[in-house]
């Protein structure tokens, strides 16, 4: 009781002893602080001995006791200043100390009967201080319970009995409080023969002159709360600095349910009114009345100012009034509101509605479709969100023994996602598994109105089924905002103002879409409009009784086309980065507008094709378009008018995965054309799709025009051909120029592809500075391009550079890792492949030769494609294998595998890598002990490839070791000599008998 000060040894008698100690109680305290000492060193605490007493050297903070009274203390100064909230928190804090009586553990010594009197009565104190707190923040229901326990305790205690009073009254239980007042005055006469003091008299007044009938309750709910809790935290944070709240949503969002919740968290009384089951705005002050109790409403019908005896009644009090449904009577229910929140200074008024109120002050809170889990989420993953968590909640309502699990999470993510995470449509859905299964459910969604048309018998009519929910908003549309929003929903992946205007031509469409975005049907982000598909949907059906589908759809399309085309004009220069992203904004809208001109309008989906087929290339979109392009490419057969050759081809080119007739016709109608090509990247497009063995294609001169970026494309189809044949000074020669070309236009395509083989190139010459710097800088426009596939492949091919010139493993190995990750985002399996025959080679190099061949396996399996990529990626892999044979002794297998990479090498004329096998050989050569042969094979390789480090330098070193410099010298320059086809000839074995 006296930390951290000295108490003298007298005082200390006297607290044990009282006024008569027994002999020698000296020497006795002596010894009970000597044992006291040691038993508090062991917890770090201490006693010192000063000449006038003794000090327990601890902070009274720690002390219970006097931490306690420091907070009864502060609490009761800020109750004093009006601060109650922070009075309340204080004195909680405080009570919370307290563990039973006090000093109950040393209740029998002298000193403890009046410390631990002196603390019970400020305990009390501090209770009824902390009451008056509460009160005053209104939570009068709370309290009730612990003040009767205190007034138990403490009869006489007039403070007491005036706070229990006012707790009671304050919940409504007026005739309990008066009872509490007859009590305390029968108490205190039988007791102290008094009467109650005038505070407690004007409390028991007060109570009589306004005993108010019970408010309408929040309803009770059936089921749980899934969900929402950082909805409620936000509804209550801006409850706290706002007096009007209004929550807003689509039907079936929960909206209802939210505001309850939401409602049942705060201090205080709160009045529920729900106002959707009126149908004239004239009534709504008598719904509120009578939610309030004021029965008198029903019979004064004539009454000359029905809201003037609402705020007769609510004025003064601290009160939540929650005003549910509020959308189809806005002017009625935002003047009354107006009105009480002037007059009302102590009401909060939380509303919701498909629109907002429209009142200054007003904040809105959106009521969103719960969170959905992404397409590929495990159980575990998808039950961290709410629609999934809120299914299986209702589901186990209606099947108990149902769970989330790896056989069923992907078709319960289908559902929710499909009816856009709406918490109503979800609970309709769950209850349709009484009598079917998941996946039932799941291939009936398409006719969602019909599955979901069994709901709560009891609900309102409008909230019964999925129809009705969507069908109210839609009668509160005037005729332009039906028009708009039954024509909206041609739309895939939402519209801009401006597009919403042009397709749908709707008068005043800004006003139109305004009416739609306030009432909930359409949501708007980042300047584009969307529906939920729910809502799109219902909206379609009126789109087709209004027999307007296909004008619509026609317009729509249209539209995209001319979009198309603006943009295709710009994708081959500076602003490329700009307009992609105009396309990648509308992608959805883009292939919506060709599936229809598929099977409605083909020419306008060749024209469609075609003006996109340059940006499916620069943005890593290259298969989208095969099926429609197929599609096409049958449906057109062989008419195909002449002005649209062209986009024939292009579109032919998409086709090329599943080799249709289409593209064998494409090179006989490229090579008719007799003047300058109107789409020049047909050409590389068209070489790209072909098997490059059979893409021997004479252009005729005049086939590229005279703009810039068709004199670029030719520089870089002539230094692929000549990298590509062995040539790698020209081809560097033709790689300059083309990134000059490029970057005079600013085309930042060209620019990287340039700079990528200028980087490969100077690998070769082992710069590898420059190497490094070239590929960064290619990376560079890529990035700004968001072509993840080219990335990808440049990645690639920067590892593998880092790789030959003995770089950094490490730094190659993440290079690799980063282009997988990028080629799966993308769906690109063959760059998929050649990052897994990359990480194979740093494997195999790290002598982890079971993973290397397991990763070089995988890249085989990966990608059958007939490209050059895919090509050098199998030989590659097939070079990696014989490695590892060689490694393990198996020179049979590796002699195999070797002569297998060198047919695909030179299958797809691919002398760089048809190098690397000859190379592979001579190693072979070497550990079979023929010097001059392996002398010969490098050479060789040196030829095919004609770089200079095509060779081994490890194999090199042994064969000179072994037949000596001039020897060496004298086999490698006959094998520089030899063609590609006698270095092929040189790994196949002898024919027996030869």
């Amino acid at each position: 009781m006296d930390a951290d000060r000295v108490v003298t040894a007298e005082r200390m008698i006297d607290g044990l002893y009282g006024k008569a100690p027994p002999p020698g109680a000296a020497n006795a305290l002596q010894s009970q602080v000597s044992r006291l000492r040691r038993g508090l060193r062991a917890v770090g605490a201490r006693i010192e001995f000063h000449p006038a007493g003794y000090r327990l050297v601890a902070d009274p903070e720690s002390v219970d006791a006097h931490r306690f009274e420091r907070l009864a203390r502060e609490g009761r100064h800020a109750l004093a200043a009006g601060d109650h909230p922070r009075a309340a928190a204080l004195l909680r804090e405080g009570l919370g100390l307290w563990r039973g009586a006090a000093l109950a553990d040393v209740s029998g010594a002298p000193f403890a009967e009046v410390q631990a009197a002196r603390l019970e009565e400020l305990r009390v104190t501090a209770f009824e201080d902390g009451a008056e707190a509460e009160l005053a923040l209104g939570g009068h229901r709370g309290m009730v319970a612990e003040l009767r326990r205190t007034v138990d305790a403490h009869p006489l205690r007039e403070r007491l009995r005036s706070q229990l009073m006012r707790a009671l009254h304050g919940s409504g239980r007026q005739a309990e409080a008066l009872v509490v007042f007859e009590d305390a005055r029968r108490t205190l006469a039988e007791e102290l023969g008094a009467d109650p003091s005038a505070e407690l008299g004007d409390v028991h007044l007060a109570v009589l002159r306004d005993a108010r009938p019970p408010l309408a309750s929040l309803p009770a709910q059936l089921t749980s709360f899934v969900g929402r809790e950082r909805e409620c935290a936000r509804i209550g944070e801006l409850l706290s600095r706002a007096r009007l709240v209004t929550l807003t949503g689509p039907g079936g969002a929960g909206k209802t349910r939210l505001a309850i919740e939401a409602a049942r968290r705060q201090a205080g009384e709160v009045c529920f009114v729900d106002l959707a089951q009126l149908g004239d705005g004239t009534q709504v002050p008598q719904a509120v009345g009578l939610a309030l109790g004021l029965r008198e409403y029903g019979l004064l019908p004539g009454s000359a100012d029905p809201l003037g005896r609402l705020v007769a009644e609510l004025e003064g009090r601290r009160m939540l009034l929650v005003a549910d449904n509020c959308e189809h009577l806005l002017d009625e229910v935002a003047r009354l509101v107006r009105r009480l929140l002037a007059a009302c200074p102590e009401l909060r008024v939380l509303a919701t509605g498909r629109e907002a109120l429209g009142i200054t002050g007003e904040s809105l809170c959106p009521v969103t479709p719960l969170a959905l889990p992404g397409p590929a989420a495990g159980p575990e993953e998808a039950l961290g969100h709410a629609a999934v968590r809120l299914f299986a909640d209702r589901v186990a309502a209606v099947r108990p023994r149902f769970v989330v699990d790896t056989g069923n999470v992907g078709t319960v993510s289908r559902i929710c996602a499909a009816l856009d995470g709406l918490p109503l449509a979800i609970e309709l859905a769950a209850a349709r598994l009484r009598s079917l299964t998941v996946e039932e459910v799941a291939d009936r969604l398409d006719d969602r109105f019909g599955l979901l048309s069994r709901g709560d018998r009891t609900a309102a009519p409008r909230h019964r089924t999925l129809r009705a929910v969507i069908e109210w908003s839609w009668d509160l549309l005037d005729a332009r905002e039906r028009l708009l929003a039954r024509r909206l929903t041609v739309f895939a992946g939402g519209a801009t103002l401006e597009t919403a205007a042009r397709v749908c031509g709707v008068p005043d469409t800004v006003g139109a879409m305004t009416g739609l975005v306030d009432k909930s049907l359409v949501e708007a982000h980042g300047g584009r409009y969307h529906m939920l598909d729910t809502v799109r949907e219902f909206c379609a059906e009126r789109l087709a009784e209004a027999g307007e589908r296909e004008a619509v759809r026609r317009a729509h399309a249209t539209y995209f086309h001319d979009l198309a085309e603006t943009a295709d004009a710009h994708l081959r220069g500076a602003s490329q980065v700009e307009w992609a992203a105009t396309l990648t904004a509308e992608h959805g809208n883009l292939h919506a507008a060709l599936r229809w001109a598929v099977h409605a309008d083909p020419v306008l989906g060749l024209r469609l094709v075609a003006a996109l087929s340059w940006y499916w290339w620069l943005s890593g979109l290259r298969d989208e378009g095969a099926p429609p392009a197929a599609a096409l490419v049958e449906a057109l057969g062989a008419s195909v008018p002449p002005e649209l050759v062209e986009e024939y081809v292009l579109c032919a080119v998409h086709t090329a995965p599943a080799g249709l007739p289409g593209l064998e016709r494409a090179e006989s109608i490229i090579i008719a054309r007799g003047h300058p090509l109107r789409r020049p990247h047909l050409l590389l497009l068209y070489s790209m799709a072909v098997v490059p063995a059979d893409a021997a294609v004479s252009i005729p001169p005049g086939l590229l025009g005279p703009d810039p970026w068709s004199r670029a494309l030719l520089r870089l189809s002539e230094g692929h051909r000549r990298m590509f044949g062995g040539e790698p000074a020209e081809a560097e020669a033709a790689f300059l120029g083309t990134l000059d070309g490029f970057r005079s236009i600013g085309d930042r395509w060209g620019a990287a592809n340039a700079l990528d083989r200028l980087a490969e190139i100077a690998g070769w010459r082992g710069d590898r500075a420059r190497s490094s710097a070239l590929s960064d800088e290619a990376l560079a426009l890529l990035g700004e391009l968001g072509a993840a596939e080219a990335a990808a492949d440049l990645l690639c091919r920067r590892a593998y550079g880092a790789i030959r010139a003995g770089g950094s493993l490490a730094a190659a190995y993440l290079d690799y890792e980063r282009a997988a990750e990028l080629a799966r985002t993308a769906g690109t399996a063959e760059t998929v492949a050649g990052a897994r025959c990359g990480l194979g080679e740093i494997s195999r190099l790290r002598g982890d030769l079971p993973g290397a061949r397991r990763l070089f396996e995988l890249a085989l399996e990966g990608d059958a494609a007939a490209t050059a990529g895919a090509g050098r990626t199998r030989s590659r892999a097939l070079i990696g294998l014989g490695r590892i044979a060689e490694a393990e002794g198996n020179l049979a297998e590796a002699r195999t595998r070797l002569c297998q990479a060198l047919d695909v090498a030179i299958g797809h004329r691919d002398r760089p890598v048809a190098a690397e096998a000859v190379a592979g050989a001579a190693g072979l050569a070497l550990l079979e002990g023929d010097a001059e042969r392996a002398a010969l094979l490098l050479g060789t390789a040196v030829a095919v490839s004609g770089a200079p480090d095509a060779a081994r330098p490890e194999v090199a070193a042994g064969a000179r070791d072994r037949i000596g410099a001039g020897g060496y010298a004298a086999a490698f320059e006959r094998g520089a000599a030899m063609t590609c086809e006698d270095a092929f000839a040189l790994l196949r074995p002898a024919p027996p008998g030869a």
